[in-house]
């Protein structure tokens, strides 16, 4: 008995399981029996086999074909696995040399005519197949582009299942076909970056934009319609510095897992999500079914904006929770659970009221008092509590309008912020975090060993009950990365001083 072996991967978000795929042909009624836990899409994967291997011109005997899906316990999802279960039969039919496939990751969808189409998912497959010690891997033709952007993966593309037989040593000569591209899903649309320059008045909220973006720190800016809320938003990304190696990849494979990954993305930028405020909890968390990539997930290394953010239902608030602590999503489903990086920069804009005139004087607002307890009760005291900045805006003057001045642009501060931010990288070198916004607070009070002189409007607040321990820590992190704007150091008492101003403002 000959046995056919190819390896795939089973992939629980972007965590990757190798999987050993096993062909034998044995004797018995006809046909092929998958096991090891499979999907309906991996099981529906032997008619899809069976017309496709006919079209190649192989007929399968009137046998029982047996394919072993090991390890048993994990569950196997998608159509991916088509490509190695043809390639492991081939192999037990000795029409490919079952000896060369063996320790070969094998990715990709079957057409009936034999084509190999897009599978969302190639890149975090190739990742977690060099983690487990894989070198090679065989892709669709369609997603080459997708495969070699990670270093150090010897990548095979093939258009076609007899040009994959080919390859690994099948006696036919293959016949051109067209690659097959992906459509199903269309490409995710990057929102427009604005330029600071645009920014007219609001140098508060100019000021706050370059700390956030400097340091990943989370912002809440609160004004009437038409204060610049969504401008000064749509602007952090133009002055976040680029990704580096890790983070990209990261970013990529996301993209990729969701089937959202153009090849213009690459080197990708920082992600900018702008969800709706009537987008629901399964879609920003994700993981409604095996695999999909939510909202939060999708910020991942970049910035998630909730305009609106009163807005939004309770339940979506009170999932940010998790993430904006963790930098994790932990989703458990009646399929299963699965855990998906979400560590985003959060900036949340809202009005000051219902009406959204509560700031332009109580002449124009039509809000009762009552009215404005509910909206800002909306946003509850453990997530306002993870907010390192609150940002009270006010409409813009004419005087604003009318000012001659130049803006500085958003490549000018762009500048500032990479300098902060290599300034940070320095200082955290070999730690498990990289800016100020994610730095333990203990740890900033042990490598600057604040005096009591310096830190007493702080420990004010704490003992008073302005700030809760994690806003302290909070108030630690906005201060250094002022300090680091500015060429300091280490941040100092009026550091301090303005940093807790800035989270302690009304919101």
């Amino acid at each position: 008995m000959t046995l056919g072996q190819t390896d795939a991967i089973a992939l629980s978000g972007l965590d990757g399981t190798p999987v050993v795929v096993e062909a034998s042909v044995n004797p018995g009624i006809p046909g092929i029996d998958v096991v090891g836990l499979p999907d309906a899409s991996v099981s529906e994967s032997r008619k899809r086999i069976r017309a496709a291997l006919s079209n190649l011109g192989v007929r399968l005997k009137a046998m029982r074909y047996t394919v072993s899906l090991s390890p048993g316990s994990v569950r196997k999802i998608g159509s991916g696995f088509d490509l190695a279960i043809a390639t492991a039969v081939l192999g037990a039919e000795q029409v490919v040399d079952p000896d060369r496939t063996r320790g070969v990751v094998f990715c990709g969808e079957l057409g009936l005519d034999g084509r190999i189409l897009p599978v969302p998912g190639v890149l975090p497959t190739i990742v977690s197949g060099l983690r487990s010690g894989f070198t090679h891997f065989v892709v669709p033709a369609g997603c080459a582009e997708e495969a070699h952007v990670v270093p150090g993966a010897q990548i095979i593309p093939v258009a076609s299942l007899a040009e994959c037989a080919a390859w690994f040593g099948a006696d036919m000569v293959p016949h051109p076909v067209e690659i097959a591209r992906d459509r199903s899903t269309a490409h995710a649309q990057r929102p427009e970056v604005h330029d600071l320059a645009q920014v007219q008045g609001q140098d508060d909220a100019r000021q706050a934009l370059e700390i956030a973006a400097a340091g990943r720190h989370h912002l809440l800016m609160t004004g009437a319609p038409g204060a610049g809320k969504t401008l000064l938003a749509g602007c952090l990304p133009g002055i976040l510095p680029p990704l580096d190696e890790d983070a990209a990849v990261e970013v990529l494979a996301l993209a990729s897992l969701a089937g959202t990954l153009s090849t213009r993305d690459v080197p990708p930028l920082p992600p900018f999500e702008t969800p709706h405020h009537r987008t629901t909890t399964a879609a920003m968390l994700g993981s409604s079914r095996p695999n999909s990539v939510g909202v939060f997930s999708r910020a991942h290394h970049g910035v998630l904006f909730m305009d609106e953010a009163p807005e939004f239902s309770r339940d979506v608030l009170e999932a940010l929770r998790e993430p904006l602590e963790s930098g994790w999503c932990r989703v458990s489903r009646s399929w299963g659970s699965v855990d998906l990086p979400s560590r985003f920069q959060l900036v949340m804009a809202a009005n000051p009221c219902p009406c959204g005139m509560g700031a332009t004087g109580s002449a124009g607002c039509r809000c009762t008092p009552r009215d404005r307890l509910r909206y800002r009760g909306r946003l509850s005291g453990p997530l306002l509590d993870r907010i390192d900045m609150r940002l009270e805006m006010l409409p813009v003057t004419a005087v604003d309008v009318h000012a001659a001045e130049p803006r500085e642009s958003s490549a000018e501060v762009r500048r500032r912020v990479i300098a902060a931010r290599t300034v940070q990288a320095d200082r955290y070198a070999g730690m498990g975090w990289s800016t100020n916004g994610q730095a333990p607070g203990g740890w900033l009070r042990g490598e600057f060993r604040f005096a009591a002189r310096e830190t007493r409007v702080l420990d004010r607040a704490l003992e008073t009950g302005v700030l809760t321990m994690r806003g302290y820590d909070r108030v630690l992190r906005v201060a250094t990365t002022i300090a680091d704007l500015a060429g300091r150091e280490r941040p100092g008492a009026d550091e301090l001083g303005t940093a807790l101003l800035m989270r302690t403002q009304e919101a």
